[in-house]
């Protein structure tokens, strides 16, 4: 049986999705429709924040700085206070705050946090999950002030156990607290007067949220790796049949009279509503800011007001709250969104106000004081990227009718995604890259090159016709000669972001152009040393990927061909099913042992082996990591080596191409994974990119802002797949750096004028500080730290990297003509 579906933007009350469909300009200037007491634009009185990534922020409400990352907030039972839990990269902590004025009262701070959080029913007690450190941290409540208790200790410490606790929920009639978790996949049951584990039960898949019903007969737990949430009967201790719901099931809410469980699908852009009582579901909440929406909202919070009436859900990712009116049951209406800040974690109504946690605040930091981290134990200092994104709190009264007409309309003016865009891109008629999906273009095989963690001024910081700062250069022309080359005789792009923050979430959003909530939540305690031996490629299963998969999978429904060269392949297997069958076994994956010209050679052969055949496959991806480095580590090849490694290994693969028989209908398309916090003088997420190809203009120069996403966006129009997510489905893409005059002249091979085969000789700090590295996968090793270590590598021992830098907005340049050169 199909149950209904309901959608924020099929309703009369918001016409503003209608009305924004019809806007065909760039998303970054889009106006707002008119709508009473809305200006066209930003909304009169807002200000507004551009991300890197394009979007925008313009959060309602006063904001209350609080820790890194938080991922839960609980207001008490009497309502005069309220508990958040930050566990990202930086400091964990537990801070209570009051709700009447957002005043932070205490801070905690703990050894290790992740999202579950729960007070005791009679407000005197605080419980909040310790992670990957398998414990569960008690706090007593006094006045305003939490006490620390001793801890409930379910295990030892990672790596010994792997359990990572997840949800909490107390049972104040039986005296005992239930904690599930994420990585053991089980049930704890915790007498809180023996403090001791009474039972444990396995689950079906990675646990996120608990929840008891009101007459504490049953509790709910979704199950974030299994799209379901499964019943737990108490008296007899026993589970429920499953209850299917969508995508990443996380947070969730209940009913007064426990009849209705709202559960939020992070994957999916929805909130399952369940009927307790049939235990199914009988309504899908939409949340997306438009019906039929590709990922990319994640709702992760939900909440109900006083009187069950209304539904607030944080979308993490449109970086705003959905409100729905609930009030009847299977025939829910949408009321409007809220602008938050950046990635709201959660959601909670005290009284008659609404309190949002932003999971990044509101804008990226700028670290004008340098980097100060211990980094013989790792980032344990201020500058890392993963330890800059501040939170927030935002308080605001609960939102009538008015407020939300102009709440809905910022948020449509802070997002550039447009449905209409989804369908057509803005693309001029005649370009190579097709206008839509679909439509025909002359360019049949793309090869998709995926490196390893450079800004540009690491690389390009020496061209004197880019934005660069020539004194963050470590690797000029001298060692680059053919990225150089290849940014003169095509496209110089100065003005290219990455999405990501890390390799963590790097290579799926250059693969997905998104990474989903387990990935954006898991990765800063796995960098922080706190637990969490996460593989983001592949071997995680469920919980990590997105919905309707990467690439390759758009690949395969569109009939297209594919073939990996070691991205998502481990030790000569495939992380994924649909990889396997479709990669080639002798390209090595990660391994900086390996030389990125031996992995040329061996792609060179297959290549040439598959041309023959008449078999080439329409995408390529290819991995050339080797611009990674092992930084200062002795007997290391050294970090100017390595990176003449991979230039000469580009150059060639360029060449053998260029003088192939499918040159005349190619693209070489080349990105970084991410930019590892590295120092660049406009943003640390600027990374190089480059485009290489007949049909790419020759000698140009454009400063057009672009991003990872808008690249993927490219390729996908190229090879007529659709946008896999929001983010490349709004991303503008790179059609300007195209001409329809092809030039089919060959490229030719720099030879390298720097040794590929010099080693690091020297043992002083960096080096010993390079053997404390995982250098076994890319960012095993803390970013900022060894960023620094390359650059004491190739500066000095004693040398002062400077600070990474962090810009609130990018520069959006239009397209510039005056360093073209077309030679056709």
């Amino acid at each position: 049986m199909r149950f209904p579906s309901r959608s924020l933007s099929s309703q009369a009350l918001l016409a503003l999705p209608l009305l924004l469909l019809g806007c065909t300009g760039n998303p970054s200037t889009r106006q707002a429709p008119d709508a009473p007491g809305v200006l066209p634009g930003p909304i009169a009185g807002s200000s507004q924040t551009r991300l890197p990534n394009g979007w925008k922020l313009s959060p309602a409400g006063t904001a209350t700085p609080l820790g890194d990352l938080p991922l839960n907030l609980q207001i008490s039972p009497d309502g005069r206070l309220a508990a958040v839990v930050n566990a990202g990269w930086g400091q964990n902590s537990v801070q209570l705050l009051d709700v009447a004025t957002g005043r932070l009262l205490d801070t905690r701070v703990v050894p290790a946090a992740w999202a579950g959080l729960a007070f005791a029913p009679d407000g005197r007690t605080l419980y909040a999950s310790g992670g990957q450190h398998n414990r569960i941290h008690c706090f007593t409540v006094t006045g305003q002030q939490l006490r620390p208790d001793s801890a409930l200790v379910l295990g030892d410490k990672w790596p010994k156990q792997k359990i990572g606790v997840a949800g909490l929920a107390v049972d104040g009639r039986r005296n005992v607290l239930y904690a599930v978790t994420r990585e053991d996949n089980s049930l704890y049951t915790i007498d809180l007067e023996t403090r001791q584990v009474l039972r444990t039960l396995k689950l079906p898949a990675e646990a996120y949220g608990v929840l008891l019903s009101p007459d504490g007969a049953r509790l709910y737990i979704s199950l974030w790796g299994g799209h379901a949430v499964v019943p737990y009967d108490i008296a007899s201790q026993q589970l429920q049949p499953s209850i299917l719901v969508e995508s990443h099931p996380n947070d969730m809410a209940l009913t007064r009279d426990g009849r209705r469980l709202f559960v939020a699908n992070a994957n999916s852009n929805s909130v399952s509503v369940i009927d307790t009582r049939l235990g199914r579901v009988t309504e899908t909440l939409n949340t997306a800011l438009f019906p039929a929406s590709p990922a990319g909202s994640t709702p992760n919070g939900v909440a109900l007001s006083a009187d069950d009436a209304q539904l607030f859900i944080a979308n993490a990712d449109n970086n705003c709250l959905a409100v729905f009116d609930v009030r009847e049951p299977s025939a829910s209406r949408p009321l409007g969104f809220v602008p938050t800040g950046w990635y709201p974690t959660a959601v909670r109504v005290a009284g008659s106000q609404l309190l949002v946690v932003n999971g990044k605040g509101s804008t990226s930091k700028p670290n004008p004081n340098g980097p100060n981290p211990v980094r013989d134990v790792g980032e344990k200092g201020a500058g890392y990227i993963g330890g800059l994104l501040g939170s927030s709190l935002s308080r605001l009264p609960l939102p009538d009718a008015a407020a939300l007409a102009t709440f809905s309309a910022q948020v449509y003016a802070n997002t550039p995604f447009t449905k209409a865009r989804e369908a057509a891109p803005e693309v001029p008629a005649g370009n190579p890259v097709p206008p839509r999906v679909g439509a025909a273009s002359p360019i049949k095989h793309v090869f998709y090159i995926i490196k390893e963690n450079r800004t540009y001024d690491q690389v390009l910081g020496d061209v004197a016709a880019g934005n660069g700062d020539v004194s963050l250069c470590l690797f000029p022309e001298k060692v680059t000669p053919n990225h150089h080359a290849l940014t003169r005789e095509f496209v110089l792009l100065d003005n290219f972001y990455v999405d990501a923050e890390v390799s963590a979430d790097g290579h799926n959003w250059s693969t997905a152009a998104y990474a989903t909530d387990f990935v954006e939540k898991s990765w800063p305690s796995n960098y922080s040393g706190r637990g969490g031996n996460y593989d983001f490629e592949g071997n995680r299963g469920e919980v990590a990927e997105p919905k309707d998969g990467f690439l390759w999978d758009y690949c395969r429904r569109a009939g297209r061909s594919y073939r990996s060269y070691g991205e998502f392949v481990y030790k000569g297997k495939a992380s994924l099913p649909a990889i396997q069958g479709h990669f080639c076994e002798q390209y090595p994956g990660f391994d900086m042992k390996v030389k990125d010209v031996d992995r040329e050679k061996i792609w060179e052969q297959d290549f040439d082996q598959l041309v023959a055949a008449n078999q080439l496959p329409d995408l390529s991806i290819i991995r050339l990591p080797s611009d990674h480095t092992s930084g200062a580590l002795k007997g290391a090849l050294s970090p100017l080596s390595y990176a003449a490694d991979n230039d000469l290994a580009l150059g060639r693969l360029v060449e053998h191409l260029s003088r192939s028989p499918v040159w005349k209908e190619s693209v070489v398309m080349i990105v970084e994974d991410d930019a590892q916090n590295g120092p660049d003088h406009v943003d640390a997420h600027r990374s190089t990119a480059y485009l290489v190809g007949p049909y790419v203009r020759r000698h140009a120069v454009v400063h057009t802002a672009y991003t990872t996403s808008g690249m993927l966006r490219t390729l996908e129009l190229i090879l007529g797949l659709p946008p896999m997510s929001q983010y490349d489905a709004a991303a503008l893409p790179l059609w300007a750096c195209f001409t329809a005059r092809p030039n089919f002249a060959p490229y030719q091979l720099r030879p390298a004028t720097t040794p590929l085969d010099v080693h690091n000789t020297a043992f002083n700090g960096p080096a010993r500080r390079a053997q404390k590295f995982d250098l076994s996968r890319e960012d095993a090793a803390p970013d900022l730290a060894f960023n620094e270590n390359i650059w004491q590598a190739v500066r000095g021992e004693h040398s002062v990297m400077p600070a990474p830098r962090r810009s609130a907005a990018v520069r959006e340049a239009k397209v510039e003509k005056e360093s073209e050169e077309d030679d056709n």
